[in-house]
């Protein structure tokens, strides 16, 4: 008996009863995936679907309905690692839909609500990303916390303020004696393909789209790892809200979010008005036309009564205001033939098996490729070589294989198995027991080897202009370059011969790669492929440590006394450096003449012997130069640069809109500096900021 057979007048109240149970049963267990694991076995399509039979069951038998059905609840369940805060006031979800024929009921509704009144109404983009409230009072961010089951939540006030656009004071007129902001916090799409990919390489799980990325990212436990993935946020609404004096509360949603902007609270880009169905309709319709190009991807379309006065009187639902729908834009998907899977190798020697597209056109480009991640992935889609499948871009970005028509088969399709061989050296593959990646053991391998380059060559690391995959690609085929240090000995007499390489092409290859030897000490760390060492770490490293002699001498007790590195990582680091391959490769580098840490990042007087030397400098707020010019400027000088503030801190520098650092550096009795100050002290060394 399908859902549609229940509302039949032969449908027997138990059949229903128990349909009722089926699907508070999937939908409990889809929300603990989605909202407690962020790990999606179903797509959003899929998941509204059941929530809407269930709606309608109930709705046609009231006296089944329980406390503890999910159209009852709001969202997941708050987590046990954070401690828990209550909402000032409920934060509720939103009613959603697919239909526009939905979209004019809900018009209709607020008009039967409020006979004879005017409703404006606003729209905006729908931000896919966790939803946030943020806790403000007298203008000070004094804390964070997801959304939870609505009514608690869990408090990340450590982790929101790694987010850069959200300020850790207001600023501006009328400020706010108190106001609970909501909004989302997002990862933007770029670097949802960013961060996926390094996680492709590792071996690692990948994150289904970037609302799942944001969602791991905030549940770390390690505020430094929330600001590598460089989380962005924008809000659009509020709970709690008492004006300063003499003030008011805005009018409208609109005047709402000019007053956000005033403050430099980040809002949506772009926000439509309307005075009837058919303006919400043309609104959605152009949103939707321009909602790959946000920064952030965009599910839908949030409809809002716009006077905030009628808010209070067009009421709530246990779940959701009736004042405000979502309506959700159908995922564009492609329908396909699954040509063949090949198999990629990376950096670490992770195996990836990619899928072989008959090319199609959706969202916006033909997509002929999509990563399958690990051979796990490809059986639990049960997909095989000859199958039909349906393709769309997580996050309007990745392709990727989100459905296996099986009614399409004939029978002929194959299954797909891991090779028992690295595709490109045809040596050992391994599997360490407990992870899914299969990994070539050969590191000599030809394709980590490029995959090395690549990732060594990149702007996160050492930044060498004009070395990029094709490059690299050229460079290993004709047998110039086996390691990283092989780039250091390359002629012109080398490169002339290879395509599209012209003198000056290579004059500037190799002006690049020569002036990469005196890239400051992190980069190098970054480059080099330490397990666990990104971006953030091997600055920390470099700033603690000072030179890789001395890294290299560091005992994993005195790696864990570094903030920020716990015992697994430096475990790792000090395992790395004991690889006879790894001092074979420093050992040439050094020769090659690399900045190891011995002179600062122009080459000149050493850092350990600067002005600032045996100073900790902490930076908060808004400073007159970038924020990593000026702990540059600090490390150059001798100083380290740590993220957090301690006894062991000397001095702060504080801009404008300096937060808790600064409350917690006055606590401590750290000497605090303002940006003039600091660009006295600076000047004084005979350098100029």
């Amino acid at each position: 008996m399908t859902t549609d057979d229940l509302f039949t007048p032969q449908a027997s109240s138990a059949a229903q009863e128990l349909r009722i149970l089926e699907l508070r049963a999937q939908i409990s267990h889809h929300d603990r995936l989605y909202y407690d694991q962020a790990k999606p076995e179903i797509s959003d399509r899929e998941y509204d679907s059941l929530y809407r039979d269930l709606v309608d069951l109930e709705r046609a038998h009231p006296e089944l309905i329980s406390p503890d059905s999910p159209t009852q609840k709001v969202g997941g369940r708050p987590q046990g690692a954070f401690v828990q805060v209550r909402h000032l006031v409920p934060m509720q979800s939103l009613d959603n839909t697919y239909s526009a024929k939905e979209i004019t009921e809900f018009v209709e509704r607020l008009q039967r609500l409020l006979p004879g009144e005017e409703i404006p109404m606003i729209i905006e983009p729908k931000v896919d990303g966790v939803a946030i409230a943020l806790l403000y009072e007298k203008g000070h961010l004094i804390r964070a916390a997801t959304r939870g089951d609505g009514t608690s939540g869990d408090e990340v006030t450590r982790n929101i303020r790694t987010i850069g656009v959200i300020p850790a004071k207001l600023h501006g007129k009328m400020v706010p004696d108190l106001l609970e902001v909501r909004g989302e916090v997002y990862l933007p799409k770029e670097t949802f393909a960013r961060i996926n990919a390094e996680r492709d390489e590792q071996g690692l799980t990948t994150f289904a789209n970037p609302r799942n990325a944001a969602a791991g990212t905030l549940k770390q436990l390690d505020p430094n790892i929330v600001a590598e993935r460089k989380l962005s946020a924008v809000f659009y609404g509020f709970g709690a809200f008492e004006p300063a004096a003499d003030d008011a509360l805005p009018e409208s949603m609109e005047d709402f979010f000019h007053a956000l902007q005033g403050w430099g609270v980040p809002v949506n880009p772009r926000h439509w008005t309307a005075r009837d169905a058919g303006e919400v309709m043309v609104a959605i319709r152009e949103l939707g036309e321009i909602r790959r190009g946000f920064a952030f991807e965009t599910d839908g379309a949030v409809i809002k009564a716009d006077l905030i006065s009628q808010h209070a009187r067009l009421g709530s639902t246990s779940k959701a205001p009736r004042w405000a729908i979502a309506y959700k834009y159908e995922p564009e998907q492609a329908k396909t033939r699954l040509l063949g899977i090949t198999v990629q190798v990376g950096r670490s020697g992770v195996l990836t098996p990619v899928a072989e597209l008959e090319p199609v056109f959706v969202a916006g480009s033909t997509v002929s490729r999509a990563t399958l991640h690990n051979e796990e992935e490809i059986a639990r889609k049960d997909l095989r070589i000859g199958d039909w499948v349906m393709v769309e871009k997580a996050g309007d970005v990745i392709p990727a294989v989100v459905k296996v028509l099986n009614e399409e088969r004939n029978g002929l399709e194959q299954v797909f198995a891991m090779p028992t061989q690295c595709p490109v050296c045809h040596g050992l593959v391994t599997r360490i027991e407990g992870e899914v990646a299969v990994r070539c053991a050969n590191p000599g391998c030809a394709a980590q080897t490029r995959r090395r380059i690549e990732y060594f060559a990149g702007r996160s690391a050492m930044d060498i202009e004009g070395l990029g995959e094709a490059m690299v690609l050229q460079l290993c085929d004709a047998g110039l370059v086996d390691d990283l240090a092989d780039l250091y000995t390359l002629t012109a007499e080398q490169l002339l011969p290879l395509e599209r390489m012209g003198e000056k092409s290579v004059s500037n290859l190799l002006a690049s790669i020569w002036g990469s030897r005196d890239q400051p000490l992190w980069r190098l760390l970054a480059g080099l492929g330490i397990p666990h060492v990104g971006v953030t770490v091997a600055r920390t490293l470099a700033a603690s440590f000072g030179t890789i002699d001395r890294l290299e001498a560091a005992s994993v007790e005195e790696l864990c006394a570094v903030e920020e590195i716990g015992e697994i990582m430096a475990t790792a680091i000090y395992g790395w450096f004991r690889d006879p391959a790894v001092l074979s490769l420093l050992e040439k580098l050094r020769a090659a003449g690399l900045n190891f840490g011995e002179r600062d990042p122009k080459g000149t007087a050493p850092a350990a012997d600067g002005p600032l030397k045996g100073t900790t400098w902490v930076l908060t707020g808004t400073l007159s130069i970038p924020r990593e010019e000026a702990a540059d400027l600090i490390r150059a000088n001798g100083g380290k640069v740590s993220g957090s503030v301690s006894a062991k801190t000397t001095y702060l520098l504080a801009g404008e809109e300096a937060g808790s650092k600064l409350e917690k550096a006055q606590k401590l009795g750290v000497k605090i500096l303002t940006k003039e100050e600091f660009r006295k002290l600076i000047d004084e060394t005979h350098r100029d900021p």
